[in-house]
């Protein structure tokens, strides 16, 4: 019997060109989703790129951006050892940009490696010195260079031919308009271009921002005198903006402002025994008087919603609506849409749980039994606020809709408002979390609230800097109606400010749940949630007492957001520097910001060094990576302390000492013009015992 044909070879595909251009960044998932920006965000672009043998290469960065511009931007080695190479560049414009990446063989500066190295052994020395003046003649007759850089080129061909004038042929061949020339058209060969990847660049709300969040209904509430409460409408709560603005904030977040269910309805502190006056959960959306298209009426009409966002415009603040895909039982989508819902063998339907949390008075929607149907009714109400001025969303418990549903709604919306902003509250599994982002989530909460170790900040801030930064903008709430931990309940004043200064400093979004100033840190016995929490129950508070009693955090947080606008490393997420310190208390870490990045056209530097115990004083000596700083590692600087106006003279190792009950944390303004220092500076040096005292 003959012997069956051998199978032919399947042929591999050839992916490489010339010279190997592998890795390319930012990128998600090889591609699958494209990698997001915000406007003014500086993005640093990398690839891998070599060749074979000791040949020197150069690479260069080509963007394309949303109107078809292109420039080219030269990148540098960033690890030698692992052929890195990298350029960061500030976005500013919105939209779709593309980059790409071109390496090629450096000949210009391969000739000139091996050149310094064989005249200076007086090995080929005419031989080298012929090939450079082939090099650059050859570049004199490019006409696509300026004329005086052609002229240039020929002079020094010139020196390079004439064995009388080649004594001083490396500082002609070195001069920096010649280098200057060069670096932008480089002499080359061996050209290779990468495939074209998306970066889609969306507006600066999407990535920065300091959000506050509070219930309208509580701003004027008033208690009558039969012990029922009169709510608080919209045109009380218009009396809170004006302070929220003050303290910095850019996004008032509103909880849902719809009707709410009487159905099982919840009591104070979530009990189950509600009270004829008992406002209700807000989550628990839907009644008789409307569903998630409606307001509820005790806040007052559509009228007085505009009314409100228009004063919120007035002192520049955007606002941010809840959209909590639930429904309470009185919900009209439970009669009209029963099949919206999951309907248990016993007939009824199942209502919320998060075990042991049980929420009776919401229902969770089942998004597969009539998807399209679902799909088409979410869409309507998302543009039915859109079209009543909202462009931010803070989307409820997203991690417990498919993911699909996500990625087709955002996409969707996007295409009608490309400026709309969608907020994960997404609680959840690390790979659920991260997808969200990579489907169209604009921003995210994180895992920061419950972060309080040095050893957990360190690898969180990293992981948000470096690991994901790509596709996932972090927002670093302090606090949330469901989260207070116990680090608030038991560190007092200090835990506050601890927390806040790490979220306004660390990343450029970050958000306070209203009552933080007021250091409220009672919880509910047996959960992470206040105390009389508001979510079943109206709370006035009496903010401008609390101030002028000195009983309140408000000046803190206004310093924290004058500074983030102050300074523009700190609207950055990505230049995230963590140094070290010798105290497993203390976390230090900087923010820099080249000129060339920078909106003012002066670098700009952070330093924080926070400590992260709330109830013991800290002493101990800090070192700094002064190159992560622009400066040079032996660089003397001086530094002011943004809460306190103290001012030292720094350098690479520092002494601190943070006392928690004073000022735990320094916000310190970088002086980068350095090795200058003024008189009445105060030397903060480690190795100096009185030094230390002063500090």
């Amino acid at each position: 019997m003959p012997s069956p044909a051998p199978t032919p070879p399947v042929a591999r595909p050839v992916r490489l060109g010339r010279i190997p251009i592998l890795d390319l960044t930012p990128r998600v998932d090889d591609g699958a989703w494209p990698a997001t920006a915000f406007a003014g965000e500086a993005v640093p672009f990398r690839a891998t790129a070599f060749r074979e043998g000791h040949d020197l290469i150069g690479v260069t960065l080509l963007l394309t951006d949303p109107q078809g511009g292109q420039s080219e931007h030269p990148m540098v080695s960033i690890e030698p050892g692992l052929d890195r190479w990298q350029a960061t560049r500030a976005l500013d414009v919105t939209g779709k940009w593309t980059f790409r990446v071109r390496a090629y063989a450096d000949l210009f500066n391969t000739w000139l490696h091996d050149a310094i190295i064989k005249i200076e052994a007086e090995v080929d020395v005419d031989l080298m010195f012929q090939i450079g003046y082939g090099l650059l003649a050859g570049a004199a007759k490019d006409t696509a260079r300026p004329a005086a850089e052609r002229t240039l080129l020929r002079a020094t061909a010139a020196l390079l031919a004439d064995p009388d004038r080649r004594g001083g042929w490396l500082d002609a061949v070195a001069e920096p308009r010649l280098l200057a020339g060069l670096q932008v058209r480089p002499i080359s060969a061996l050209e290779t271009e990468s495939e074209s990847h998306v970066v889609i660049v969306e507006r600066e709300r999407a990535g920065r921002g300091a959000w506050y969040e509070f219930f309208p209904r509580s701003v004027g509430a008033v208690r009558e005198p039969d012990g029922s409460w009169k709510s608080g409408t919209f045109r009380t709560a218009a009396t809170r903006l004006p302070e929220i603005a003050a303290m910095g904030f850019d996004v008032v977040y509103l909880p849902p402002i719809h009707p709410i269910g009487r159905a099982f309805r919840k009591g104070p502190n979530n009990s189950l025994n509600a009270g004829e006056n008992d406002p209700g959960s807000p989550w628990a959306i839907g009644s008789a008087e409307g569903g998630h298209d409606s307001i509820h009426p005790d806040l007052g009409s559509e009228k007085d919603f505009l009314f409100f966002s228009k004063k919120a415009a007035q002192h520049g603040l955007e606002i941010a609506l809840d959209l909590a895909l639930q429904a309470s039982p009185d919900h009209p989508w439970v009669t009209a849409h029963p099949e919206w819902f999951t309907t248990l063998p016993d007939g009824s339907i199942a209502y919320a749980e998060n075990p042991p949390k049980k929420y009776q008075d919401i229902y969770p929607i089942n998004f597969d039994n009539d998807p399209e149907g679902i799909y088409a009714e979410v869409l309507r109400v998302v543009t039915h606020w859109m079209n009543l001025g909202v462009r931010i969303f803070r989307v409820d418990n997203p991690h417990t809709k498919p993911v699909a549903f996500w990625e087709r709604l955002l996409a969707e919306v996007a295409t009608i408002d490309p400026g709309i902003v969608f907020l994960a509250e997404a609680f959840t599994r690390p790979a659920l979390l991260t997808t969200l982002a990579k489907v169209g989530f604009q921003q995210s909460y994180t895992y920061f609230t419950w972060r309080n170790t040095k050893e957990e900040l360190e690898e969180f801030l990293t992981d948000l800097a470096e690991v994901t930064a790509d596709y996932l903008r972090p927002n670093l709430f302090v606090n949330t109606p469901d989260i207070l931990t116990e680090f608030l309940q038991f560190g007092g004043p200090p835990a506050y400010k601890i927390r806040a200064a790490l979220a306004a400093t660390a990343a450029p979004i970050w958000g306070v749940y209203s009552g933080y100033e007021l250091y409220e840190n009672v919880a509910r016995p047996g959960s992470e949630e206040n105390i009389d929490n508001e979510k079943y129950e109206f709370r006035p508070r009496d903010f401008a007492a609390a101030e002028a009693e000195g009983r309140s955090l408000a000046p803190y947080i206004r310093l924290l957001n004058d500074l983030r606008r102050e300074h523009p490393s700190l609207g950055q997420l990505r230049n995230l520097h963590l140094h070290s310190s010798h105290d497993d208390f203390v976390l230090v870490y900087s923010k820099f910001l080249p000129a060339e990045l920078s909106p003012s056209g002066r670098a700009d530097a952070v330093i924080v060094v926070a400590n992260l115990d709330p109830y013991a004083v800290r002493e101990t000596t800090i070192q700094l990576d002064l190159t992560a700083l622009g400066l040079p590692h032996d660089a003397s600087f001086q530094v002011t302390d943004a809460a306190t106006g103290a001012r030292w003279l720094w350098g690479s190792e520092n002494y601190v000492r943070l006392d928690p009950h004073t000022e735990p944390v320094h916000l310190l303004r970088v002086d980068l013009n350095v090795n200058q220092p003024e008189t009445g500076l105060r030397a903060n040096d480690s190795t100096s015992a009185t030094a230390a005292r002063r500090h």
